[in-house]
């Protein structure tokens, strides 16, 4: 008995030191139930005849009618084709740049230059896509902008890289890949610190060059954290990125560069669709959640990665 007494009593203790750090942390979850969890019952409204003005308890409810008018759309399957497209290669070259800049960068050996380039690309990780937009739209201008003015140097004509639906999908992708790879990068030089150095050591016995320690002992040693970020990446295959696409998108790119985001946006907000837009927003939610469980399946199986 009085070893169980004890053990209460310590537990009690416990407790007690920790009640601050409950006071702490209970604003942030009162916020995380009003805004993430009270607003999903927002999702109602996919399944009713919604009338602002009878709300969401006073709206006919009406089922899947909702989803069959959406997949009916003539522009839902171009939208959704286009944030695939778009989303799938922002993930691939969101892997593929980090690694390569993480490698070439672990090779410099001047520890200021290394720190200095490292903080130059991730500068732009912190800029928003309100900012970032103004200025791509005046560097990629065909008339006034130097990207323009360098291309008609050489006597040819400059493409509309912002307002031409050829050339959008690959502009956003290529702008996005150049503002996040500072920061990816980061993960990946972290893993390469956890390389033993006692490998290379040996390899400079055995007679191996720069390039067979990178190919034999750098990419196997960082080949896990590449599995991970690419399995964990899979959950955004919808997200082709609202905030970009919408400050520098414009209705003369609507066939190649219009993507769910933005089309629920115009749906909900311009249109005042709200019951299709909700059932938009929905699909999109729950093809993410398969793909999240996916990946975190996958990311089990293949690099050991488990949350619980």
């Amino acid at each position: 008995m009085t070893g169980n007494f004890g053990v209460r009593k310590n537990q009690m203790r416990k407790y007690k030191r920790e009640i601050p750090l409950y006071f702490l942390v209970a604003p942030a979850m009162i916020l995380v139930g009003i805004y993430s969890y009270g607003a999903m019952a927002g999702i109602g409204i996919a399944f009713q005849k919604f009338v602002a003005t009878k709300g969401l308890f006073g709206s006919e409810w009406i089922g899947l009618t909702n989803f069959k008018t959406l997949f009916a759309l003539p522009d839902f399957l171009r939208v959704l084709r286009n944030t695939v497209f778009i989303a799938f290669f922002k993930m691939i070259g969101g892997i593929v740049v980090p690694v390569i800049f993480a490698l070439l960068l672990n090779e410099v050996k001047n520890k200021f230059l290394k720190r200095s380039i490292q903080t130059m690309v991730y500068l732009p990780n912190f800029l928003s896509w309100v900012i970032l937009a103004g200025i791509f739209v005046d560097i990629l201008s065909p008339s006034t902008g130097i990207v323009g003015r360098f291309i008609a140097s050489f006597g040819l004509t400059p493409p509309f890289f912002i307002g031409d639906p050829k050339w959008f999908p690959g502009t956003m992708i290529i702008t996005d890949i150049w503002k996040t790879f500072g920061f990816g990068s980061v993960i990946y030089l972290a893993a390469l610190t956890g390389i033993d150095p006692t490998l290379y050591e040996s390899a400079v016995m055995d007679g191996a060059n720069r390039w067979k320690q990178t190919l034999y002992i750098t990419i196997p040693g960082i080949t896990s954290t590449v599995i991970l970020m690419t399995v964990l990446s899979m959950a955004n295959i919808l997200n082709g990125g609202f905030d970009q696409i919408f400050n520098m998108y414009s209705p003369s790119v609507y066939p190649t560069g219009d993507i769910i985001d933005t089309f629920v946006y115009r749906l909900g907000i311009q249109q005042t669709k709200f019951a299709i837009s909700t059932a938009a927003g929905l699909f999109k939610s729950c093809v993410s959640l398969v793909f999240i469980l996916a990946s975190y399946w996958l990311a089990d199986k293949a690099a050991g990665y488990r949350i619980f």
